[in-house]
């Protein structure tokens, strides 16, 4: 195919006329802001749309983007285990954008819709705060959600994978307006 596994910004914008690109951030986040020509298929959704992608490959190399390099990274593996080569940016939108490259823009105001990991990271510590309150106030056992979240963090950070976005990627302000 011709892809290595990641494309810096450098290689991605000296080859970005022949790439597909596909974001795989959420649609709030890919009207944020997206690389030209792109694409939207949020990352839980790339199962459902296989067939797509290997057709789009076969016309050309695929290049997945997000915000930062590792759902891309994810949605490239997911893609090679089914035999769909795919590429991931390094370092994903920001550093296309830190790069002094344009990002493209729905027609009309953008909405405002913050990145995953930042929404992840207000409803943890919103969870672990609302455990520890509810703990001294009502019952002890409710320090067990705080204990529960600590808990689905480090699951998260050692397999790399992160449920709590699954689950916020598919609240309404995440999904195709």
């Amino acid at each position: 195919m011709g892809i290595s596994s990641t494309l810096s910004v450098d290689e991605a914008m000296t080859r970005l006329p022949e790439l597909h690109v596909v974001d795989v951030r959420t649609p709030g986040e890919f009207a944020s802001g997206r690389l030209p020509g792109a694409v939207n298929v949020p990352l839980p959704l790339i199962d459902d749309s296989l067939a797509e992608l290997r057709q789009a490959a076969e016309n050309g190399p695929l290049l997945l983007v997000c915000a930062s390099g590792t759902r891309s990274d994810r949605g490239a593996a997911v893609l090679a285990s089914h035999g769909i080569p795919a590429a991931s940016l390094t370092g994903g939108t920001r550093a296309w954008a830190d790069a002094g490259h344009g990002l493209e823009y729905p027609p009309g105001p953008v909405r405002a819709v913050w990145a995953m990991e930042r929404q992840v990271r207000f409803t943890a510590g919103a969870l672990v705060l609302l455990g520890l309150v509810l703990g001294l106030l009502v019952h002890p056992a409710f320090q067990l959600l705080s204990a529960a979240i600590a808990g689905g963090l480090v699951f998260s950070a050692v397999t790399d994978t992160c449920g709590m976005a699954s689950v916020l990627g598919r609240l309404p302000f995440n999904r195709r307006g």
